[in-house]
């Protein structure tokens, strides 16, 4: 059967999800909003969610970022994918156990090392332990060890950081500032109680909201989480529904921006695991397929280029020198371009110091 829905090419899936992630032109948000507009940054290093801004927010400066998580009212925590994200404060205490499911899955890969281990006692412990003081992870396995003394010091670290919502303290995180992970609980860093879970039904549409048109698959990529197609097919009288080239079926709010797939896309660069290249299935709307795995080495990230919206390079800062490596031939003007950012980008985050930008080899 021939469907009826209408068909949005990779240039216009493209340039939605861009205008979503505020790469389209300089928003005007706050660090705080933009963060929570974002559904969280990600933030597996401490520097990634200020390169994500600069990138994104108009008149950014590193303490913009910087006081929301010295004030509390931003947080580094678990979340999506397992992976640690900068969220609101909100956002932290309704989206963690949101995603609780990802994280007994997750236990489950450590079950041997677990062995007699009682996981609600586990979790008691671990509680008292990093709200009588932040503990770093290396605290957490001796002192866990001890109460198991034959299970792996590794899985009860592991089991502790699933089963409760723990935040990284400042001043880790902090730009010029940061020290060693050392964790509490959210809601100990917050002195806020717990609260209900996010509604997986809400949470899909502030995903199409910043990531956009997308289809069941994308938004469980981006999450982590399984079985959300329920969620969608509530939500689908109040949706548009689209079919990408491959004919997979796509959802967005009716009111969000599907800008012209002509529509010009400045050059922009992103810090390493920046959400927008990790939260689809399908990521043919910014990694065009000749460049799919072009931004990691072994476990070594690269920070991405886009030109033109799309995945064209990569870039590092090297000594005294911004160094850009395009995997493909820029025009003259395309390298004027990235050049201009690549200078706004220093001068926005390293405003006292000095950086050449240069063309050359950031990948051995």
């Amino acid at each position: 059967m021939t469907s009826t829905q209408p068909v949005l090419s990779t240039r216009a899936l493209n340039r939605a999800t861009l205008d979503r992630q505020l790469l389209l032109r300089p928003s005007a948000l706050s660090a705080l909003a933009a963060v929570e507009h974002l559904v969280g940054l990600q933030a597996q290093e401490v520097k990634p969610p200020y390169y994500a801004l600069a990138a994104r927010l108009d008149g950014f400066t590193p303490e913009a970022l910087s006081a929301p998580l010295a004030d509390r009212s931003a947080v580094r925590i678990v979340t999506m994918r397992s992976t640690i994200h900068l969220h609101t404060a909100d956002d932290s205490l309704t989206l963690r156990p949101l995603m609780q499911p990802a994280r007994d899955r997750e236990i489950n890969y450590f079950r041997k090392g677990l062995v007699g281990v009682d996981l609600e006692r586990l979790a008691g412990i671990a509680r008292e332990l990093v709200e009588d003081e932040p503990r770093t992870m290396k605290q957490l396995r001796e002192a866990l060890s001890a109460e198991w003394p034959d299970a792996d010091p590794q899985a009860l670290a592991v089991a502790a950081r699933c089963s409760l919502p723990l935040v990284q303290v400042t001043p880790r995180g902090l730009w010029g500032r940061s020290a060693q992970v050392a964790l509490t609980t959210a809601e100990h860093w917050l002195d806020r109680p717990a609260e209900p879970a996010a509604s997986p039904d809400a949470t899909v549409l502030r995903y199409l909201a910043a990531f956009g048109p997308a289809s069941v698959k994308d938004m469980q990529t981006w999450s982590g989480l399984t079985r959300m197609r329920a969620a969608f097919e509530r939500l689908r009288p109040g949706l548009l529904t689209f079919r990408d080239d491959s004919g997979v079926e796509l959802f967005d709010l009716p009111d969000a921006p599907r800008p012209d797939p002509d529509t010009p896309a400045p050059p922009r660069l992103l810090p390493e695991f920046d959400n927008l290249l990790l939260s689809h299935a399908d990521r043919t709307r910014v990694i065009p397929p000749a460049n799919r795995g072009r931004t990691w080495q072994a476990n070594t990230f690269h920070r991405p280029l886009l030109v033109d919206g799309f995945l064209a390079g990569v870039w590092r800062i090297i000594g005294d020198a911004l160094v850009i490596e395009p995997f493909g031939k820029l025009t003259k003007a395309q390298r004027g371009e990235v050049t201009e950012e690549a200078v706004r980008v220093i001068q926005v985050l390293h405003p006292e110091e000095s950086y050449d930008v240069r063309f050359g080899t950031v990948v051995p």
